[in-house]
C-alpha cells in the first residue's frame, strides 16, 4: 500500500499498480485490475522479460514510499511509488502517483503501460495527447494527467504503451495525477523531472517526520512501526476519519460470497484507533477520530449509525458490481456497505469510551459535548435490553451477545465516572441502578456458572474471541479467575492452530469457512501478556505477526493451512490490535 491521508494504492510485487480509488478511499476505482483482470485497469512499470527477473521490495526507512528492485541477467533497477504529499495540498483533486525508475548496473528494458479504466472498469478512457510527454485520460467525471520522459503511444485498447532501455545511473519519472475533467483542457502543466524529484524528496520526509511523533520505547518492534505507519496512510486527512481497509470485496472465502466493502468508517474501529495512537504518542491522530465521529452523529444518539462515509455521509447503500468478475471469481463485488442501517449497541460504549480516554488524557468535555455524552449514555440505558448484530455484525436474526451488553453496561459506568470528575449533572441515580441491572443479566444470562466462563450470547455455550476485550474496558480484571478460564476456554474452542483464532465456529448463514481472524489473535496476546503468561503470549504473537506480507502490512483474515491471505487489506483492526498486544509485551516486560 502507499497513500496520502486521502486515497491509496495497492501496488503488486511485479510493479503493477492494481488498486487506486480517486479521487478518495470510496470513490470508484481507476485501476481495479485486483477485482477483474480483463476489465479494472492497471498502471505497471517492469522489465519486458518479467519471467527472468526476481524482485524484491522494502519501504524506504520510516515512510510510506516503496521500493522495488528487479534484478535482471542484463542489470538491476528500483521502481520508487508513492502518493506525493504536499503540505499545501488541501485540494481533494491534487493527488498525484509518482513512479520513478533508476538504474544502478548494466541495462534493463522496460514495459511501461497505463490503463487506466474509471468507475470501477466501466469507463475506457478518452486519451488525448497535450505535448510529446504529457497525456490525459477522461472518462465521465474522472481524468488524469499523464506525464512520462519517455513518450508514450495510444494503443488501440485506451491505453498508453511505451518501451525504454535504461542504462547506467539512468533515472525515468512517471506522474499521474488526478483532474476533475474540466480543468484538464486548461492549459495543462508539464511537470518537470526535476520538480518530480523535489516531490519525491518532500514525501519522504514528510513521513519521516511523521515517524518521529511514535513513541519509540512502545514501538521498538519494527512491525509495530510499520503498523502504526500503515494507520496513518488509512486516514482521511481532511476530517480525520480512519477506514477500515482500502479496498472492497476482497473476499474472506476465494470464491465466496462472503466479500464487503469495508472503505469507510466504524465508530469501533474509531475507538480502537484513538487508542492505538494515543499509545504510540499520536496525540493529534487520536482526538481526530473522536471529533469526526461526534460530528458525523451530529449530536444526536438517537441519529448514531455504526459507521459513515471518510466525509460524515450517512447514505451508504450497498450496490453490486455486476461487470466485475471478482478477485479470483469471488462474487459479489459490492459497493457501499448496508451494516450502516444494523443495531449495534457496542457503538454506544465505544462513543463514551473515546470521551472517557480523552478526558484521561487531560480534556474535559464542554456543554455541548456533555449533552451528547448524556443521550448516548440514555439511548445505551434504554437499548440494552434488545437484541443486535454485535461486534461482528451477524447477518442472521439479531441476538443478545455479550460483548454488546459490556458495551452499553461500559457507556454507563463511564459516564458515571465523568460525571464525578468533571462535576456535572446527570441523573446519576438512574444510571447507577441500570448499571447494576446490567451487570446481573450479564452475570446470569451470559455466563456459564457450570464451566465458568463468558459465552458469546444469553443463552448460548458457544465461546466467541470478543470477549477477550471485556478487560480492556474495565469490565472484569485481566487475572479474575472468570476471565482466565474464558481465555482458556476461547483458545480451545476457536483455535486455528498455533495460536491463530477463529471470531467463531456457530453457522452464520453465510456459505463457506472463514480464516482464522487476525486481531483476534493478537486480542489473544494483550491478554495472555497482562495475566502474566508472556512466554505464551511471545509464542502466540510470533505466530500472528508470520501472517503479515512481505511488508509487514496484514489482511482480515489468513488461511491457517495455506497462509493465505484472506479479506480486505490492508485491514485496520488488524493493525490497531497488533500495536496493543506490542505495548503489553513491552508493558509487562518492563513491569518484571
Amino acid at each position: 500500500m502507499i497513500g496520502d491521508c486521502h486515497t491509496a494504492a495497492l501496488v503488486s510485487s511485479m510493479g503493477s499498480i492494481d488498486w487506486c480509488c480517486l479521487p478518495r478511499f470510496d470513490a470508484g476505482s481507476a485501476f481495479g485490475r485486483l477485482l477483474d483482470r480483463d476489465r479494472g485497469g492497471y498502471c505497471v512499470i517492469a522489465p519486458v522479460d518479467s519471467d527472468d527477473a526476481e524482485a524484491s521490495r522494502e519501504y524506504v526507512e520510516d515512510s510510506l514510499v516503496l521500493a522495488t528492485t528487479f534484478a535482471c541477467p542484463s542489470g538491476e533497477v528500483t521502481l520508487t511509488d508513492c502518493f506525493v504529499i504536499r503540505d499545501s495540498a488541501h485540494e481533494i483533486w491534487q493527488r498525484e502517483l509518482l513512479r520513478v525508475v533508476e538504474c544502478h548496473r548494466g541495462s534493463v528494458d522496460l514495459e511501461i503501460r497505463v490503463a487506466p479504466r474509471f468507475d470501477y472498469g466501466a469507463v475506457r478512457p478518452w486519451i488525448r495527447r497535450h505535448g510529446a510527454r504529457l497525456h490525459s485520460a477522461t472518462g465521465g467525471n474522472d481524468a488524469l494527467l499523464i506525464f512520462c520522459e519517455h513518450e508514450l503511444e495510444e494503443t488501440e485498447d485506451h491505453s498508453l504503451l511505451g518501451r525504454v532501455t535504461l542504462r547506467g545511473e539512468e533515472r525515468l519519472h512517471l506522474s499521474l495525477r488526478y483532474r476533475p475533467p474540466e480543468l484538464v483542457g486548461r492549459h495543462p502543466d508539464e511537470p518537470t523531472p526535476e520538480a518530480l524529484e523535489r516531490d519525491l524528496q518532500q514525501t519522504l520526509r514528510w513521513w519521516r517526520r511523521w515517524s518521529r511523533t511514535l513513541e519509540r520505547q512502545h514501538v521498538d518492534d519494527a512491525g509495530a512501526r510499520r503498523s502504526g505507519l500503515a494507520l496513518k496512510a488509512m486516514t482521511y486527512s481532511p476530517t480525520g476519519a480512519i477506514v477500515a481497509a482500502s479496498t472492497t470485496s476482497l473476499p474472506e472465502v476465494i470464491g465466496g460470497k462472503r466479500n464487503f466493502d469495508y472503505r469507510f468508517a466504524w465508530v469501533r474501529d474509531s475507538s480502537f484507533s484513538s487508542r492505538a495512537f494515543a499509545e504510540l504518542g499520536c496525540e493529534q491522530e487520536a482526538d481526530s477520530f473522536r471529533a469526526f465521529i461526534m460530528r458525523s452523529a451530529a449530536g444526536h444518539a438517537e441519529d448514531l449509525q455504526v459507521l459513515y462515509g471518510v466525509g460524515g455521509e450517512r447514505r451508504l447503500a450497498q450496490l453490486e458490481i455486476a461487470d466485475l468478475e471478482g478477485y479470483r471469481g469471488s462474487r459479489p463485488v459490492l459497493v457501499g456497505n448496508d451494516a450502516a442501517r444494523q443495531r449495534q449497541l457496542d457503538a454506544y460504549g465505544e462513543l463514551v469510551n473515546l470521551t472517557w480516554r480523552w478526558h484521561r488524557r487531560g480534556h474535559s468535555p464542554d456543554d455541548d459535548d456533555w449533552r451528547f455524552i448524556v443521550s448516548l449514555i440514555d439511548h445505551a440505558a434504554a437499548q440494552w435490553q434488545r437484541p443486535d448484530c454485535g461486534i461482528w455484525e451477524w447477518p442472521g436474526k439479531p441476538e443478545h451477545f455479550v460483548h454488546s451488553k459490556v458495551l452499553c453496561w461500559s457507556a454507563i459506568d463511564r459516564g458515571i465516572r465523568l460525571a464525578e470528575e468533571c462535576m456535572r449533572q446527570a441523573p446519576m441515580r438512574r444510571w447507577r441502578s441500570t448499571r447494576e441491572e446490567l451487570r446481573r443479566a450479564i452475570e446470569t444470562h451470559g455466563y456459564d456458572g457450570r464451566r465458568g466462563v463468558y459465552v458469546q450470547s444469553f443463552g448460548r455455550k458457544s465461546m466467541d474471541a470478543s470477549l477477550l476485550l471485556l478487560p480492556t474496558i474495565e469490565y472484569v480484571d485481566w487475572t479474575d479467575e472468570r476471565m482466565l478460564r474464558t481465555t482458556q476456554a476461547i483458545r480451545e474452542e476457536l483455535d486455528a492452530g498455533e495460536g491463530l483464532l477463529y471470531r467463531y465456529k456457530r453457522r452464520d448463514g453465510l456459505p463457506g469457512q472463514e480464516g482464522a481472524f487476525l486481531c483476534c489473535s493478537f486480542w489473544l496476546v494483550e491478554c495472555l501478556a497482562r495475566q502474566g503468561e508472556l512466554v505464551e503470549a511471545r509464542a502466540v504473537f510470533d505466530r500472528a505477526a508470520r501472517a503479515a506480507n512481505d511488508l509487514g502490512l496484514f489482511s482480515e483474515q489468513v488461511d491457517p493451512q495455506t497462509g493465505e491471505l484472506l479479506g480486505n487489506f490492508p485491514q485496520g483492526l488488524t493493525h490497531l490490535s497488533h500495536i496493543s498486544a506490542v505495548v503489553a509485551l513491552v508493558v509487562m516486560q518492563d513491569a518484571l
